[in-house]
């Protein structure tokens, strides 16, 4: 089969399609033929040589994947029948034209979406519904603030956040990606090139703080986000793309803020929380993605890349102008 692959770390000129062996499902796993996969920054920092995939954990790109079942494997019950359309959450393995996935990983495609739309969920969606209700505790009322909104997960958090009575404020790059945040749903924006949204979220909440933090960042903005913490505010750290390093008196300020800051990955997670996700997910989620859906959910598409493109789609991801989800899709 083809797949996405590189031979060292490196940038996105290191990467190309090349023939690789097809993977057979054990027991318990489908085979899944993969129409799109969408990209992350974990690939991005994959090819980098800065994160390498969970041990047993294929080192082929590619965290989330849309398809069909072309092949269940030994003692694979369930309701999946072969040519079932679907899409996965992966701890890698998704840039390939096939992936073996355990069966429990599998969710239906709601009606009305593409399988390009459909590969943009997994990984982004239910990171971000981790985020707010397995962690974060979100609460009608709150302020939820989310740094990156116009990422994939940023979208997917403004929806989910919004369809949790809760208030969601964004920070991005730029007029354009605030816009598009608060057609989501954002009930406002701060450019971090151009304000601090740290006080621009006090004076929106008229100084109470926000309740509720979505950080992808992490070193550099740790002081303006317990700044701007509330009282008892939860804080949630799922990213390090602005460093590693904090400098100054963190722990007193956010204990007097009385605030928990809690850390996650999703990637490397082990089974048994992935399925309890994936199943809280299809239950309470999945169905507000369909046309028939008073209060639809919605992917964000930014760009569809052929395969044969990854350098490009790389590329176009580290820029940072993108909107939403940069999808691949596989040859057929």
């Amino acid at each position: 089969m083809l797949a996405v692959h590189f031979d060292e770390p490196g940038g996105p000129e290191k990467l190309y399609l090349t023939e690789v062996a097809k993977p057979s499902p054990v027991e318990g796993e489908v085979l899944l033929k993969v129409s799109a996969s969408a990209l992350n920054r974990a690939d991005l920092l994959q090819r980098q040589g800065q994160y390498a995939p969970p041990p047993g954990a294929s080192s082929i790109l590619g965290l989330e994947a849309s398809g069909h079942i072309a092949e269940l494997g030994p003692a694979c019950g369930g309701h999946w029948k072969i040519g079932d359309p679907a899409m996965v959450l992966l701890p890698g393995g998704g840039q390939a034209q096939y992936v073996t996935v355990p069966a429990e990983f599998l969710m239906p495609i709601p009606a009305g979406l593409t399988l390009s739309q459909a590969a943009a969920i997994p990984e982004a969606w239910l990171t971000a519904f981790q985020l707010l209700h397995l962690l974060g505790n979100v609460q009608a009322g709150d302020f939820v603030l989310i740094h990156a909104g116009s990422s994939g997960v940023g979208t997917a958090a403004i929806q989910l956040a919004r369809m949790a009575g809760a208030i969601p404020l964004v920070t991005a790059g730029s007029q354009h990606k605030l816009q598009m945040a608060e057609k989501l749903g954002a009930a406002a924006g701060f450019n971090y090139k151009e304000e601090d949204f740290s006080e621009a979220a006090l004076k929106f909440t008229k100084g109470a703080g926000v309740n509720l933090i979505l950080d992808c960042i992490g070193g550099s903005y740790w002081e303006k986000n317990v700044s701007c913490l509330a009282l008892d505010g939860r804080w949630i750290l799922y990213g390090l793309m602005g460093g590693t390093d904090v400098s100054g008196p963190l722990f007193s300020k956010l204990l007097f803020k009385r605030g928990s800051l809690i850390t996650t990955l999703l990637r490397s997670r082990d089974k048994k929380y992935k399925q309890r996700l994936v199943e809280a997910f299809t239950k309470q989620i999945l169905p507000h993605f369909s046309t028939e859906s008073p209060q639809r959910l919605l992917p964000v598409l930014d760009r569809v890349y052929p395969a044969a493109a990854i350098q490009e789609a790389h590329a176009y991801m580290e820029s940072n102008k993108n909107v939403g989800k940069i999808v691949l899709e596989l040859p057929q």
